[in-house]
């Protein structure tokens, strides 16, 4: 049987190639290289976080152990002096367009959100990546505590982050979000939480046909201009249509908006939401908050499943790179469940291909096999992988 159709070889042919080296291009990726390429590299880091991998001597025995089995995709020797080398020279940005290509992909196949309104759907917040002070001072944080914070703009159609960037942690989310032409199209919704409450940018998106869903700042100042005519919904306690006083607020929001109050049922606790949305029914408008915890599960789920939390280099650009190849690693992972339709959940696909990474096994038969057949599906000479 061939080497070719290991499952690792046939996800490599998912990465769009030509616009993989067009990046390494544009950014001298392979400038004064003289055998472990870019491609080498990312071939290795998508290994390493496919397999869990996390420290250079873990990779490197764990490829020497696999040696029979990966020189047919061009490695030839992987020594971890050599990956760090790379790591910390070659420019991150290879990996974040290269993150960008395959969201265009991904973005082509994605199911829609679970609402009944057509309109695209996001959610934008912002994380910690927490950092060792002592080993990475370059990303201090507070005093004691080094970090460096991932915003993200999360699609509910498939749950995508259709935009990621990276920032020092002391940068405060909504100034990112001033600063930053996010990919948002007229009638999107954005729900964001109130830390994003500055009424210059929500004005900014108003302007651009965007609606917004937040939760209001305790000291809003406003004034009820009328009723929304909308029947009220199970705990809505008031729905008005309000204008902002105080002499910068109403300047910088000079329009009507929608505060819908609600009182959730198992705790008590009274909520109030702020809108530009005068269509859709106040509970959705509060459903659509709700929602947003889905890319606070986001943020969760790449932590524990991906190696953004142990780094294999202490430069900034070895973490960037580190934390670009692991966003990568997640949009193609979507993207087989996707173009698939794998029936299980993306925690159990990433576990089926850690097992079987260097297995001879079609991936469309792997996918479609029970955990307990798998075994039975592999050959006399594929035993189960030590590393």
């Amino acid at each position: 049987m061939s080497h070719h159709n290991t499952i690792f070889n046939q996800l490599l042919h998912l990465i769009p190639r030509h616009q993989f080296d067009r990046l390494v291009v544009e950014h001298c990726g392979d400038r004064y290289v003289k055998s472990f390429t870019c491609w080498q590299q990312f071939m290795t880091l998508m290994y390493a976080q496919l397999r869990g991998k996390d420290s250079l001597r873990d990779i490197e025995t764990s490829l020497k152990a696999q040696s029979a089995r990966w020189y047919h995709i061009g490695l030839t020797s992987v020594k971890r002096s050599t990956l760090a080398d790379a790591n910390n020279a070659r420019d991150y940005r290879v990996y974040e367009g290269l993150f960008y290509r395959l969201l265009e992909r991904c973005q082509s196949i994605t199911p829609r959100h679970k609402f009944r309104f057509k309109n695209p759907l996001l959610s934008l917040d912002a994380t910690l990546i927490d950092l060792c002070l002592s080993v990475f001072p370059w990303a201090r944080f507070t005093r004691t505590k080094g970090a460096l914070k991932m915003h993200a703009l999360l699609d509910h159609s498939g749950m995508l982050p259709s935009f990621v960037t990276i920032t020092d942690a002391r940068r405060h989310e909504v100034k990112v979000a001033r600063e930053t032409a996010l990919p948002l199209i007229p009638d999107s919704i954005l729900s964001v939480d109130r830390g994003y409450t500055d009424y210059k940018w929500l004005y900014s998106l108003e302007n651009s046909g965007v609606f917004f869903v937040t939760r209001t700042r305790k000291n809003m100042r406003y004034r009820v201009t009328g009723q929304h005519a909308t029947t009220k919904g199970k705990g809505i306690i008031s729905d008005e249509i309000v204008m902002l006083e105080g002499t910068s607020k109403s300047g910088d929001y000079p329009r009507e908006l929608r505060l819908v109050v609600f009182q959730d049922s198992e705790t008590g606790k009274m909520l109030t939401f702020l809108t530009n949305n005068f269509k859709l029914a106040a509970s959705t408008i509060t459903a659509i908050y709700k929602s947003r915890w889905q890319i606070e599960l986001f943020f969760k789920w790449i932590k524990q499943n991906l190696k953004i939390k142990s780094f294999l280099g202490t430069s900034k650009n070895a973490v960037m790179t580190q934390v670009w190849v692991a966003m990568c690693a997640y949009l193609l992972l979507c993207y087989i469940k996707y173009q698939t339709k794998y029936g299980y959940s993306l925690l159990e696909l990433t576990r089926m291909i850690s097992e079987t990474v260097f297995e001879r096994i079609s991936l469309i038969d792997l996918l479609s096999c029970k955990y307990e057949t798998l075994w039975a599906a592999r050959g006399p000479d594929l035993q189960p992988m030590l590393f």
